[in-house]
C-alpha cells in the first residue's frame, strides 16, 4: 500500500528506558511502513532533560499548543537514586506534571477490551473510564526539611498587600513540609471536561474526594462539581439519562469493585494516578489502558497510562529479548494519528489508526500474546511471544 500523506506534525515526545526501546519499534515497524510520519520531535529522555535544565519539556508542551495534537512517550520522574543513577544536576519534577500545567485539562483513561483477557473483579462487564484532573496537587508541589524546631505557617499575600496567615505544626524535632495548590478556573475546567465526556459517551458520572478531612481544598473541588451539575447540566444528563453520583474516594473504592463498570469516574489528580493503576492492573494489565490529556485550550496529548518499565529494560541491557507488553504505547501512537487525521480531514490516516488497533486486538484475541497477558488469559491456544513476534503477528493482521 501507499504510504498516507500528513498535512500537520505530531509532537513527538520520546521517552525513557524500555518504552524508548519500544517506542522506535512501534515506529519502524507498524507505522513508517504505511504512513509519510510527519513529527517535531522532543528528546524527553532524562540525559536530555538534564543537559537542557529540563527545558526541552517546556517546549514541548508549548509545541503542544501549536500544533494540537501529541504523542509522549513514558519517561523517568527522578527520585534520589535517579539523581545518583543519571548523575543529574538535580531532582527534576514530572515530566508529566510539567506538561500538564501548560496543557491543562483531564486525563481519560480507559482500559483495552479483549476478549479471552477477563478481569480479575467477577462482576466488571464494561471498562471503567478513569477522569484524572491533570494539574496542580502534588505534581506542583514545593517542599521542605526541615532540621529542627520551629514553627511553620502557611503565607497568602494578596496583590493590595494584605497578609493572611495559618500556622501548620510547631516543630519540636526535624521534619518535612509540602505545599500544594489548585486554581478555581483548573478545577472548573476539569468538572465540565468531565460532564462533556459523560454526555458525548452517555455514561454515568463518578467524583470523589475527600472532603470530610480537607474541608477547604477537597470541599473546593466538591462545590464546584455541584454547583456546574444544578445550574448547567443537571437538565442535559436527565435528558440523557445519565446520572451525577459524589462520594467520598474511600466509598468510592469500596463500591466500584461491586459495580459492573460503564462509567466514568472522575478523581483529582493523585487519586487518579493510583486509581487508573488498579483498573488497569485489574481490568488485565498496566500496558492495556489508554490514556488521553484533553485540555480545554482543544489540543490532545497521547500516551501509556504506564511507566518506563525498568526491569525489562535492565534485562534487554544484559542481551534479554525484548519480553514487554506495548500495546498501550501502540495505542498512543494509533490515537494520535487518528486524532490528526480528524483534525486535517485525513480519512486514511484515522482509518489506519483504526485498523493499527484492530490488528492489535485480533492478535491477542487470536491466542498470541505477551507473557503479561498470558498468565490471565481463559483462551486454550494461547501462544507466548517476546515483543519483535509480537509485531510480526500484528504485521499480518495488519496486511489482512
Amino acid at each position: 500500500m501507499s504510504e498516507i500523506q500528513m498535512k500537520t506534525p505530531l509532537v513527538e515526545m520520546d521517552g525513557d528506558e524500555m518504552t524508548r526501546i519500544l517506542w522506535q519499534m512501534i515506529k519502524d515497524e507498524l507505522i513508517l511502513p504505511y504512513v509519510d510520519l510527519k513529527t517535531e520531535y522532543y528528546d524527553l529522555g532524562l540525559k536530555y532533560r538534564n543537559e537542557t535544565d529540563d527545558k526541552v519539556t517546556v517546549d514541548a508542551a508549548n509545541a503542544t499548543l501549536k500544533y494540537g495534537v501529541a504523542v509522549k512517550c513514558a519517561t523517568i520522574t527522578p527520585n534520589a537514586a535517579r539523581v545518583k543513577e543519571y548523575d543529574l544536576k538535580e531532582m527534576w519534577k514530572s515530566p508529566n506534571g510539567t506538561i500538564r500545567a501548560i496543557l491543562d485539562g483531564t486525563v481519560f483513561r480507559a482500559p483495552i477490551l479483549v476478549k479471552g483477557i477477563n478481569p480479575v473483579v467477577s462482576c466488571w462487564k464494561k471498562p471503567i473510564t478513569l477522569a484524572r484532573h491533570a494539574y496542580g496537587d502534588v505534581y506542583k508541589n514545593t517542599e521542605m526539611k526541615i532540621d529542627g524546631p520551629g514553627v511553620a505557617e502557611l503565607v497568602f499575600t494578596a496583590e493590595n498587600g494584605t497578609v493572611t496567615r495559618e500556622v501548620i505544626h510547631k516543630f519540636t524535632g526535624p521534619g518535612v513540609l509540602q505545599g500544594m495548590h489548585n486554581t478555581v478556573d483548573s478545577i472548573t475546567n476539569f468538572a465540565k471536561a468531565c460532564f462533556e465526556y459523560a454526555l458525548s459517551t452517555g455514561q454515568d458520572l463518578w467524583f470523589a474526594t475527600k472532603d470530610t478531612i480537607s474541608k477547604k481544598y477537597d470541599h473546593t473541588f466538591k462545590d464546584i462539581f455541584q454547583d456546574l451539575y444544578d445550574n448547567e447540566y443537571r437538565a442535559k444528563f436527565e435528558a440523557a439519562g445519565i446520572k451525577y453520583f459524589y462520594t467520598l474516594i474511600d466509598d468510592a473504592v469500596a463500591r466500584v469493585v461491586k459495580e459492573e463498570g460503564g462509567f466514568i469516574w472522575a478523581c483529582k489528580n493523585y487519586d487518579g494516578d493510583v486509581m487508573s493503576d488498579m483498573v488497569s492492573s485489574a481490568f488485565g494489565s498496566l500496558s492495556m489502558m489508554t490514556s488521553v490529556l484533553v485540555s480545554p485550550k482543544g489540543v490532545y496529548e497521547y500516551e501509556a497510562a504506564h511507566g518506563t518499565i525498568q526491569r525489562h529494560y535492565y534485562r534487554y541491557l544484559e542481551g534479554e529479548e525484548p519480553k514487554s507488553n506495548p500495546v498501550a504505547t501502540i495505542f498512543a501512537w494509533s490515537g494520535a494519528l487518528k486524532k490528526r487525521g480528524e483534525l486535517d480531514d485525513i480519512s486514511e490516516l484515522t482509518a489506519f489508526g483504526e485498523k493499527l488497533e484492530k490488528a492489535v486486538i485480533d492478535t491477542i484475541e487470536s491466542g498470541t500474546m505477551t507473557a503479561d497477558l498470558a498468565r490471565i488469559a481463559t483462551g486454550e491456544n494461547v501462544k507466548v511471544v517476546n515483543t519483535r513476534e509480537f509485531f510480526d503477528a500484528i504485521k499480518s493482521h495488519l496486511s489482512d
